[in-house]
């Protein structure tokens, strides 16, 4: 999706357009001892709201981060001043590590008109553009949810894909936690990958300013971990956050 990312200088010219809404992903790995709620409390593009990545997930899921209801996602964003024609901008400061996840899951809810912040929080703060501690006090808007199946795999189908090898899958975590040399960040939790998976670690896929590498360097980064860009892909990680 080539619309899928937008400059820090489209986002400051349009940061005060009536339909453009800002959204603070933040999130980072248990074990990180960094408070993503607190940062953006701090310092924030003016007008974000933060979306946490925690509470909006299902909690009677066995796993943490597991899809919310239609009912849940809609409720939460609604409230966060998200919904029917709005151009929803999502940015990390953690390098597309959550920002991500948040625009898969707006377009898996139907809203395709959400965009990742290229560079994220850390080239918009390096490149001295607007930052604020003001709170963002949001009037509640009405979102319709379409959901998108065909953005999810559940466990059943990824079971049948380990057979039928009919989508390549790639896991997005660490080669040491792929292939087992690193413990997971939550205890308790096996080690090693999906048979047949492929690796390759999200932070490959970024540059040094914390953009996305151009398009000819990704598609050499995919053939160089074993993947044919032209077959479907499912990816995959700790939790569905990476991923």
């Amino acid at each position: 999706m080539p619309d899928a990312l937008v400059s820090t200088d489209w986002l400051q010219t349009h940061l005060a357009a009536p339909d453009v809404r800002v959204v603070d992903a933040t999130w980072f790995l248990p074990g990180i001892e960094r408070d993503p709620r607190a940062e953006y409390t701090a310092s924030h593009i003016p007008g974000a709201v933060f979306f946490d990545l925690d509470a909006i997930c299902e909690p009677k899921g066995l796993h943490p981060h597991t899809v919310p209801s239609a009912a849940k996602f809609s409720s939460r964003v609604r409230k966060l001043g998200l919904g029917d024609g709005n151009r929803i901008v999502v940015y990390d400061g953690n390098r597309f590590f959550a920002s991500a996840r948040v625009w898969w899951m707006f377009r898996f809810m139907g809203h395709d008109d959400v965009m990742v912040l290229d560079g994220g929080l850390e080239k918009w703060r390096a490149e001295g553009r607007p930052l604020t501690d003001e709170p963002t006090r949001p009037q509640e808007r009405h979102f319709t949810v379409r959901q998108n199946s065909l953005l999810l795999r559940e466990l059943d189908q990824m079971r049948a894909n380990v057979a039928a090898k009919r989508e390549q899958v790639v896991d997005a975590r660490s080669a040491g936690r792929f292939h087992a040399r690193e413990p997971e960040p939550r205890p308790g939790l096996r080690s090693g990958h999906i048979p047949g998976a492929k690796n390759l670690h999200y932070a490959q896929l970024v540059a040094d300013d914390g953009s996305l590498k151009p398009a000819g360097e990704l598609r050499r980064l995919l053939v160089e971990a074993g993947l044919d860009p032209g077959r479907p892909i499912t990816t995959t990680c700790g939790s569905g956050v990476s991923a």
